[in-house]
């Protein structure tokens, strides 16, 4: 790939930013402000950083109105810095390219669509019946399933596994090792043991959907487990059968949804937080890291639950008062009552 450059004036335009200097240098490449050199542009986007912005070698930064006076290089001046490193970041983005093609060792159904800007790498299989939109680009080693479909301007990492009767919608992105439309964990007990339930939905991924390396989508047993637009999940995220995530939802690594929860608009899952199945969370509603939510939550907010970091020994002994606190609380109520008949 060649390398691509925008003179200062070209990022000015396209940021809709002030540049403040020479609009007419050329920058081909980004890079933090201790490290930039010449004919890279940085960006300050925390305050705290502000010593380096002073020493930097950059050809430019990007930097708020307040922070311009302190740049010792060209300014490109933002409202929102780090919304304006986050734009100019795809410029430069060094992803797949090239012409639409199908490579030799793919495996594709003769019922199946591939757009002739599509790329289909090493090793693919594609089934009956799929449809691959156009610029759509699939690293070695993907497997669509029979009925699946990807909208324009997919981008599917190596090794993303999509199962049968699954939606994609347009400009998705499924990192390495995802897996879109495995069984739910249905299962009815009986004398004999467990009897598996037939997982007979699908999935629904909406548009501009990024998904995280190694994160499983389960397809719901009846109806389909639904992935709204512009949802964004990290790696390690399991989404169980029938669920539902809002548009706009954000899901940090290691969290994860029970079947049959419903998550409204721009909800927040951070790091290991978890949500029991069957409940609805409002929208606007933040999970703290590690937070289990065990009930449905009807208003927006942020929530909590568990218990600050201790010492071993501390946590033992903190274990051992938690165990007392319904004997305690019985003994408060009691001396409660006594006092109130004193009064």
């Amino acid at each position: 790939m060649s390398e691509q450059s925008y003179t200062l004036a070209e990022l000015a335009k396209i940021l809709q930013v002030e540049c403040v200097g020479d609009a007419s240098l050329r920058v081909h490449s980004l890079a933090t402000l201790s490290s930039a050199a010449e004919g890279q542009l940085a960006f300050l986007a925390n305050p705290s950083y502000q010593k380096d912005l002073v020493e930097s070698s950059a050809t430019a930064v990007i930097v708020s109105k307040e922070m311009a006076e302190h740049c010792p290089v060209v300014a490109l001046i933002s409202a929102n810095p780090y919304l304006s490193y986050a734009k100019v970041s795809q410029l430069f983005d060094k992803r797949y390219t090239g012409e639409g093609a199908v490579h030799e060792t793919a495996v594709v159904s003769s019922t199946a669509t591939i757009a002739s800007s599509a790329i289909i790498g090493p090793h693919c299989v594609i089934g009956d019946r799929a449809t691959i939109g156009e610029h759509v680009v699939m690293g070695s080693g993907c497997s669509v399933g029979d009925g699946s479909s990807i909208a324009d301007h997919g981008l599917l990492h190596a090794n993303v596994s999509i199962y049968h009767e699954v939606t994609i919608g347009h400009h998705v992105v499924l990192h390495s090792g995802t897996v879109i439309g495995s069984d739910g964990f249905g299962f009815a007990p009986s004398a004999e043991g467990w009897q598996k339930i037939a997982q007979l939905g699908g999935v629904t991924i909406g548009d501009h959907v990024d998904i995280g390396a190694n994160t499983v989508v389960d397809r719901g047993a009846l109806d389909n487990t639904v992935i709204g637009n512009g949802v964004i999940i990290d790696n390690h995220v399991q989404i169980s059968h029938n669920v539902v995530i809002g548009d706009g939802c954000a899901m940090a690594g290691f969290s994860g949804v029970a079947g049959s929860t419903k998550l409204g608009k721009g909800c927040v899952l951070a790091g290991g937080a978890t949500v029991v199945g069957h409940v609805e969370l409002a929208d606007g509603v933040q999970v703290t890291a590690n937070s289990m939510v065990t009930k449905s939550l009807t208003e927006r907010g942020s929530y909590s639950s568990g218990t600050p970091l201790q010492t071993t020994a501390q946590w033992r002994k903190s274990a051992v008062r938690y165990s007392q606190l319904d004997r305690l609380a019985r003994q408060v109520k009691q001396l409660m009552k006594k006092t109130t008949t004193k009064d």
